[in-house]
């Protein structure tokens, strides 16, 4: 199976593969494993006035303090991963990465706000279940 994870660092990206590690279905050889970070954008007059390379540098830094721990997770697991930062809107990146690259499943973790608090604040993973014909598996 061809999975794609999602993830930004947070308690609910640690919550995610506590999930995945205590499941043996979802871990192992016979899956192929994306991670998944964005990194939002620079604003566009504050980026028109940084180098091309600094900006550059900074995505892949904020995207790599993100994958230290889930490489370590990977490489604690004994197995293999691909890791790729893409800078844009969250939900409309994953939910495009996830149909664009064929991904039997997509996993994220979720605040679990409840139908008012995403009424209210909106969430990531309600905008990702709306754009997305993969199917998602949420994390709570």
């Amino acid at each position: 199976m061809k999975i794609l994870l999602a993830v930004d660092g947070s308690d609910y990206t640690k919550r995610m593969l506590a999930y995945l590690a205590a499941h043996d279905e979802w871990l192992g050889d016979r899956h192929e494993y994306t991670v998944l970070n964005t990194v939002t954008p620079v604003p566009a007059r504050a980026a028109s006035v940084i180098d091309r390379d600094t900006l550059k540098s900074y995505y892949a830094d904020t995207s790599e303090a993100v994958f230290k721990s889930i490489r370590t997770f990977f490489k604690k697991q004994g197995i293999a991963a691909e890791f790729v930062g893409k800078v844009g809107h969250a939900p409309e990146l994953i939910a495009k990465t996830a149909d664009a690259g064929k991904y039997d499943l997509l996993v994220m973790g979720s605040h679990g706000h409840g139908t008012l608090g995403n009424l209210v604040m909106g969430s990531v993973a309600t905008k990702v279940l709306s754009a997305c014909k993969t199917p998602v598996l949420l994390i709570r």
